[in-house]
């Protein structure tokens, strides 16, 4: 089945916040943040933009009724600045006109004193000087400390991850619409409508049944608006309950690049220790995240770090800490992989410095330490149904690896200024909200008279294709034509009390909650049919938009059925709970089972670097991915092609850039690049490993939002290879993106 938007989105048909039809009445909204990173704010004068026509109200904390705090994981981050800023670009007001010019034009009359303090921008600064958004988490398995004496080869080293723009097509917005009673309507660009909800209401100071917030779909979030899509509606809310009449407010880039958080940037240090026959014994690694000026979700992403610490390898002896720094950057957030990329990356790095070292190839590392059946985790996750080294040899055998590894060093030894470089990068992604309370959801399903189904969930569609495969789940069991389906809006109203749309795991919890409700609703129709049919009960099967019976087709239709059920007064509607079970986590111990599951996967990656100038091309990238027995192959493949480019675009190219003062320098799509179709792979194949699937993922269809973008950490190996094949004084460095830049600069190494 093809993406159900498919057709709407090529006929630019498919509506998103910035499309809605809005009420005559409507103000338009604009923040005024904070022209420096950090300081006390000694006077604001709004005056002048008060005085121009148009302007309705400017907004700032002395107008919350509630409370002016949104921080969710930590209360530490206020809806508009007080008395001080932390970040360049931290609201401080919110204008609201007539119109986006007028609100535009306000801005330019606010004029602003503020007695700078002193600006921390890294997270090796923010350590130094004690600056943390928490305290620190660590993980231990086994005794590293003591390991390290035992091992023949102990190395140590730096690594740095620089953070990424989500840079979704559409940008941040809301539009809030007043209802009768005091109650209001937010239809946000959000991955998280309850939490918008619930933020709200605590801002407003008013019960969370009056807020509604609907989500058409998104375009684009990548995590970006997981917890980030919250400020914007909150600030429409708070003006639509003073004013009593409809405000939108829809980022511009250039704001949106400036206010909100980016994937973290990481400074990481490593020891590792390795035997004779390149068993990893021992691994130490202390994480600085950048955190920026508030906690957001922070927390949680340091903790997912130290879940994929050790990525798909077995170490026995495991001690990793993370420390969540606070700097003086706008708070960063949630990216797709949400702090596993991060590292991931360290642990590669750390063994491909241990085998330049030694003096061998990465891989064979690599592959003496893969995960194995019965391998324990270091946060005490007994691995099972492990497909690390059938997924690595599957990818060395279909893509007949060693062949590839000979064509590369024949191209190398005949050209002198084109280098290829190649790369194996395996993958072991868990799978479930690490925070075990998120892994619910709802699903409402209702069967009209004339037998078309609604289906409504919490989970929010934003280009993954989460509404097809809710579609298939319902078509399915229910054994109706897709055609008779809709997917409804996520709706607070409708399903309450959701987890945010992330972790990979929503088509995972919403699909098995519409299974649980067809399968509920075919219960009964089941007994009605049998009725009619004077047949047992157990003889009953639905398809074909028909009734079976021992497999043959009857003359009862769908629609038959249906109409009989409503006059035998049978309920159609079912509102059905899902819970994952099994997964635990005991963070007092720092010890448990938080993953439904693990993805597993094995890309090779093939590079050519311009030896002359820097640049280089992705080759290909050949992948065996874990999809378990996906219901979607073409939706699934499609993800990791999109998770491997924007993977890539993290590794190679994406530089975020602030100076000394806080101030965001990659802010513009001049400064800030991207992959495009040039810096592509050339050639992506991607062929599904063979297993049986797992039966906590919906249908035995594992999750792959996520999983495939740490395929792209492969792309950097490759580039460096490359590099010291031109350049044997190349001395390795582990500090991403690896841009054409610093290329060219190993390139010429003295």
């Amino acid at each position: 089945m093809k993406n159900i938007d498919s057709f709407t989105h090529v006929r630019g048909e498919s509506l998103f916040v910035d499309d809605l039809m809005l009420r005559q009445d409507t103000l338009f909204g604009l923040v005024f943040d904070s022209p420096k990173a950090h300081g006390k704010i000694t006077s604001v004068d709004y005056s002048k933009a008060e005085a121009l026509e148009g302007v309705v109200k400017i907004f700032t904390y002395k107008d919350v009724l509630g409370e002016n705090q949104i921080g969710g994981i930590i209360p530490d981050e206020p809806l508009w600045a007080e008395d001080e800023v932390h970040f360049w670009g931290q609201p401080i007001a919110f204008i609201v006109a007539e119109s986006e010019a007028i609100a535009k034009k306000a801005r330019t009359l606010i004029s602003i004193d503020i007695e700078e303090l002193p600006v921390i921008t890294t997270a090796k600064q923010a350590k130094e000087k004690q600056s943390f958004i928490n305290a620190p988490r660590s993980f231990k398995l086994g005794d590293a400390t003591t390991e390290f004496t035992n091992c023949d080869y102990v190395f140590e080293g730096e690594t740095f991850s620089n953070g990424q723009e989500h840079l979704y097509l559409e940008t941040q917005g809301c539009y809030a619409v007043p209802q009768e009673n005091g109650n209001i309507k937010l239809t946000s660009s959000t991955q998280g409508p309850t939490a918008v909800q619930k933020t709200a209401a605590k801002v407003l100071g008013i019960p969370m049944h009056k807020i509604e917030v609907d989500v058409i779909r998104l375009g684009g979030g990548f995590g970006g608006k997981e917890d980030q899509a919250t400020p914007w509606a909150v600030m429409t809310a708070v003006a639509v309950q003073h004013l009593n009449r409809p405000v939108k407010y829809m980022l511009n880039r250039h704001d949106d690049l400036r206010m909100t958080g980016k994937r973290h940037p990481y400074s990481s240090f490593y020891k590792i220790g390795l035997t004779k026959d390149l068993k990893i014994k021992a691994f130490e690694v202390e994480f600085l995240q950048n955190s920026g000026a508030a906690a957001d979700l922070s927390p949680a992403i340091a903790e997912r770090t130290l879940f994929h610490a050790t990525n798909s390898y077995f170490i026995p002896n495991v001690s990793t800490t993370v420390y969540s720094c606070k700097t003086n950057l706008p708070p960063n957030t949630a990216f797709r992989g949400f702090g596993g990329p991060q590292g991931m990356f360290v642990i590669e790095s750390a063994i491909a410095n241990a085998a330049a070292q030694i003096g061998i190839n990465r891989r064979e590392i690599q592959e003496a330490n893969l995960l194995a059946e019965n391998d324990e985790f270091s946060y005490g996750q007994i691995a099972t149904e492990v497909q690390a080294q059938k997924a690595w040899f599957s990818a060395k055998e279909q893509f007949e690896f060693e062949k590839l590894e000979q064509e590369v060093a024949q191209f190398n030894q005949e050209n002198e200024l084109f280098k290829k470089g190649i790369s194996l990068m395996p993958i072991a992604f868990g799978i479930s909200f690490t925070n075990t309370p998120m892994n619910h959801a709802r699903a409402l399903i209702h069967i009209y008279q004339d037998g078309s189904v609604g289906v409504s969930t919490g989970a929010v569609e934003m280009g993954q294709s989460v509404n097809t495969k809710m579609l298939q789940v319902a078509q399915s069991v229910l054994g109706i034509s897709a055609n008779k389906v809709k997917l409804e809006t996520t709706n607070t109203t409708r399903v309450a009390n959701t987890s945010p749309t992330a972790a990979s795991s929503t088509a995972d919890l919403n699909g098995k909650a519409v299974e649980i409700a067809c399968n509920s609703l075919i219960e009964r129709l089941t007994t009605v049919a049998a009725d009619m049919l004077s047949t047992q009960e157990s003889n009953i099967s639905f398809k074909e938009d028909a009734v079976f019976v021992d497999n043959t087709k009857t003359d009862i239709t769908w629609e038959v059925l249906i109409a009989e059920a409503m006059l035998r007064r049978v309920a159609l509607s079912e509102n059905a709970h899902y819970a994952t079970p099994i997964i635990h986590f005991d963070k007092t111990k720092e010890k448990g089972h938080p993953f439904a599951y693990h993805v597993y996967g094995t890309a090779i990656t093939t590079v050519t670097v311009d030896c002359i100038r820097g640049n280089y091309e992705i080759d290909s990238v050949k992948i065996v991915h874990d999809f378990g027995k996906s219901m979607n192959i073409g939706i699934d493949v499609g993800q990791v092609e999109g998770a491997l480019a924007q993977g890539i675009g993290w590794m190679t190219m994406e530089e975020i850039a602030y100076n000394d003062d806080g101030r965001l320098l990659s802010n513009a799509l001049s400064t800030y690049k991207v992959p495009d179709i040039f810096s592509a792979p050339k050639t992506i194949d991607t062929i599904p490993l063979e297993t049986e699937g797992n039966p906590l993922a919906i249908q035995k269809s594992k999750a792959v939002g996520e999983p495939p973008l740490m395929y792209g950490i492969g792309a950097y190996f490759a580039i460096q290879q490359a590099v010291k094949e031109f350049n044997p004084n190349y001395k390795l460095k582990f500090h991403a993106p690896f841009t054409p830049e610093k290329v060219l600069m190993g390139l010429y190494e003295k």
